[in-house]
């Protein structure tokens, strides 16, 4: 009886249950990217080879039905845009989705960071509400401290301008606060990760 009496009965915690409750979990940075950035609203694919990003990337433009996009890192993206049979632009316009690269990836924040050398002289709110963003996972960084040393350190003879990042993946979530319009920097964002370590 005193065995049933011992089980059923209210259990009382140990000091040690206590201690193990309220311990944090450290995520590494490549997950704790991850649950920020979808957090916030983006969409996020992993992959492992370029075939695989270009058949994500096919199925963002199905699934949206997109028919042309706005390249904006010719140079970088070629690999993928010839393979597409939509229409690409290189000159900015606001309608057309954006496909391009970024800086850095960073991971306390869930943010996407970018320069002049993806977006030109263009500030984030005066293109388009659609991004689709290649990334690789050599430039995930831990917090923007490191991501803008690591752009002075990548870039030591020109430094870029125009830096600036998208933290936000859910625009329409900004349309009731009047501080944030017409400078919105949210964005509908699909993020193409590619595992290159």
């Amino acid at each position: 009886m005193n065995f049933f009496k011992k089980l059923f009965s209210n259990k009382i915690e140990s000091p040690k249950e206590k201690n193990i409750q309220k311990q944090e979990v450290n995520l590494s940075l490549d997950d704790l990217f991850v649950h920020n950035f979808i957090n916030k609203g983006g969409k996020f694919l992993y992959c492992t080879n370029k075939q695989e990003v270009l058949d994500n990337l096919v199925g963002i433009l199905d699934e949206n039905s997109w028919k042309s996009i706005t390249c904006l890192d010719e140079t970088n993206l070629a690999d993928f845009t010839d393979s597409l049979s939509i229409e690409i632009s290189f000159d900015i316009n606001n309608n057309a989705p954006i496909f391009t690269t970024c800086e850095h990836i960073i991971s306390d924040s869930g943010s996407v960071l970018f320069s002049s050398n993806q977006l030109k002289e263009k500030k984030i709110h005066e293109l388009s509400n659609n991004f689709i963003v290649f990334a690789k996972t050599s430039q995930l960084v831990k917090d923007m401290g490191q991501s803008l040393t690591g752009i002075k350190n990548n870039y030591k003879e020109s430094i870029p301008t125009n830096i600036s990042a998208i933290k936000n993946f859910a625009p329409e979530k900004d349309e009731d606060n009047f501080l944030s319009n017409p400078n919105s920097n949210s964005k509908n964002l699909y993020l193409l990760l590619f595992e290159d370590l």
